[in-house]
């Protein structure tokens, strides 16, 4: 799509704006607005923005990263075949952007870009990633300034489902109107929780889609009077909220799935062992990019089902790389792994990226993964864990944090500018909330994720 075609699109649908999207190192969604006048040409040349921005945490606070203060812009540039009308916000449409130098070259801190140059790492070995997120989020009223669930139902409950009819009617014409597909919907275990899952698609489009559907759950439930949050953890006491990341390696004419081989006892190919390998071998450091916030470290904790250990099973829940059981009739197509460790306060550009350098590096040094866990990990002895590599993951933010900086493999993919930006944005979260008190806390994820 030329700017031309996106101009005619906003004048056929009659728009006023159009916000440029993009997702910082804190994970919020943010944006500049273009009026129709002139749109044409800030879709060619962009739109400024401070480089400090980058360097912004999610509390608004400024961090002291070399560059990014209050001298230099960089140029928001969209990308045309990401437009959309907006169905949930009158009058308005988007778009999702790079960051460019003024010279036009990407920024080194642009996480679009970087998870582009992760893209094109996979395309040199014919390869390309398919990914799918599955987002649980919660739905709220807001009482005397406390965020109360709409609901206190069971898991998979009609009453819970019921309860959210009207706006998960309004949620699935909007995504639909977006070209954004709707595979599954339904009422989760926490109260007032809901889980969507969303097509397979090329790992750029799905992360591009990932906000959208981010900016979608919000918007509609402003319009029904709801808070929507996707936090890892919106209330203490209730479930905590994913975001499962599915992905499989493809052909790069899409022609089979490099996942699957259907000689092996569980399908599962030498690449898809070697890319899983690769995975595990990175996975605290990895947690940083994928479950990077405070609040995520409230949920990836045992037997939640979210993963707390470095292992791998064929439908195990409590693993945080989980096989799934292949659908029979579509084997090859339905083969794949999801990455139970990740929540919707990551920078899906970041998340994605990451994903693919830990699991290039497995294809590259031909890694084998451990023996599959089979079990509750937590059910196994210390002692065994031990022996069996079976080690805990992150237990907070900033083990994480520090796992992800000693990793030589993810630190140089994303690059010293995004690295450092990144680490300082997200290490000044931990001190700000690890100050305050779990009102604090909860209060300050549940509106920003």
């Amino acid at each position: 799509m030329t700017a031309r075609d996106v101009v005619q699109k906003v004048d056929e649908a009659g728009l006023r704006l159009v916000r440029f999207l993009w997702c910082g190192n804190d994970g919020t969604i943010r944006a500049k607005a273009s009026s129709v006048r002139g749109l044409e040409g800030r879709i060619e040349s962009g739109i400024g923005l401070t480089v400090a921005m980058q360097a912004m945490n999610a509390l608004d606070q400024l961090q002291p990263v070399e560059g990014m203060g209050p001298v230099g812009e960089v140029r928001l540039v969209p990308d045309a075949d990401t437009f959309r009308v907006l169905p949930y916000a009158p009058h308005l449409g988007a778009m999702l952007v790079d960051h460019r130098q003024l010279d036009g070259e990407p920024a080194p801190v642009c996480q679009r870009c970087f998870l582009k140059r992760m893209e094109d790492r996979l395309a040199e070995r014919s390869m390309r990633l398919e990914v799918a997120f599955e987002n649980e989020f919660s739905l709220a009223t807001q009482v005397d300034g406390q965020y109360v669930p709409i609901d206190s139902g069971l898991c998979f409950s009609t009453i819970s489902a019921t309860a959210a009819q009207d706006y998960v009617d309004d949620l699935a014409a909007a995504l639909d109107a977006q070209e954004i597909g709707l595979e599954q919907y339904y009422s989760e275990l926490g109260h007032g929780q809901h889980e969507i899952s969303t097509p397979h698609r090329p790992a750029l489009q799905a992360a591009d889609e990932q906000l959208l559907v981010r900016e979608t759950i919000r918007g509609i439930a402003t319009r029904h009077g709801l808070v929507a949050s996707l936090a890892p953890k919106p209330w203490p006491e209730n479930a905590g909220n994913g975001c499962h990341i599915h992905f499989s390696l493809w052909d790069t004419d899409a022609s089979w799935n490099r996942f699957h081989d259907a000689d092996a006892p569980d399908r599962l190919s030498a690449d898809a062992r070697a890319f899983i390998a690769g995975v595990l071998a990175h996975l605290p450091g990895l947690c940083g990019l994928t479950a990077p916030s405070f609040n995520s470290y409230h949920r990836i904790i045992p037997q939640y089902w979210a993963g707390a250990f470095v292992c791998w099973g064929h439908d195990n829940r409590e693993a945080p790389v989980r096989v799934p059981s292949v659908f029979r009739g579509m084997e090859e197509a339905s083969t794949n792994a999801e990455l139970k460790a990740a929540d919707a306060s990551s920078n899906p550009y970041v998340a994605v990226g990451g994903l693919i350098a830990a699991g290039l590096d497995g294809l590259e040094h031909g890694l084998e993964p451990p023996e599959p866990v089979e079990v509750d990990p937590a059910s196994i002895p210390e002692e065994e864990r031990e022996q069996r590599g079976i080690v805990r993951l992150p237990a907070t933010q900033a083990e994480a944090l520090d796992a992800l900086e000693a990793d030589d493999v993810l630190t140089a993919a994303l690059g010293p500018v995004l690295a450092e930006s990144y680490l300082a944005v997200r290490r000044s979260e931990w001190a700000t909330y690890s100050a305050g008190d779990e009102v604090f806390e909860q209060q300050g994820h549940f509106s920003k994720y």
